[in-house]
C-alpha cells in the first residue's frame, strides 16, 4: 500500500487521495528524527530535574530535615 494524503476542496466538498511524492515521503522522515531527538531531550531534562530534586531532598533530610519540612519547603 502507498503512502497517500487526503486534500479537501472545501469550496466544492470534494475529497481526493494522492500518493505521496518522494519529497513529502522523505521530509516525513526528516520530520520522525527531529521529533524524536527533541523528545529524547525533553526526557533527558526531567530525569535531570527529577534526579536534582531528589537530591536536593537527600541533602535536606540529611540536615535532619522531617519529610513534611522538605514537603513545605518544595512548595
Amino acid at each position: 500500500m502507498a503512502d497517500t494524503k487526503i486534500i479537501v476542496d472545501c469550496s466544492t466538498g470534494i475529497t481526493t487521495e494522492v500518493e505521496l511524492t518522494a519529497a513529502e515521503i522523505e521530509q516525513r522522515a526528516v520530520d520522525a528524527a527531529e521529533y524524536a531527538a527533541r523528545k529524547a531531550e525533553e526526557e533527558a531534562a526531567a530525569d535531570a530535574a527529577a534526579a536534582a530534586k531528589a537530591s536536593a531532598q537527600a541533602k535536606l533530610a540529611a540536615l535532619g530535615l522531617t519529610a513534611d519540612e522538605i514537603a513545605a519547603l518544595s512548595n
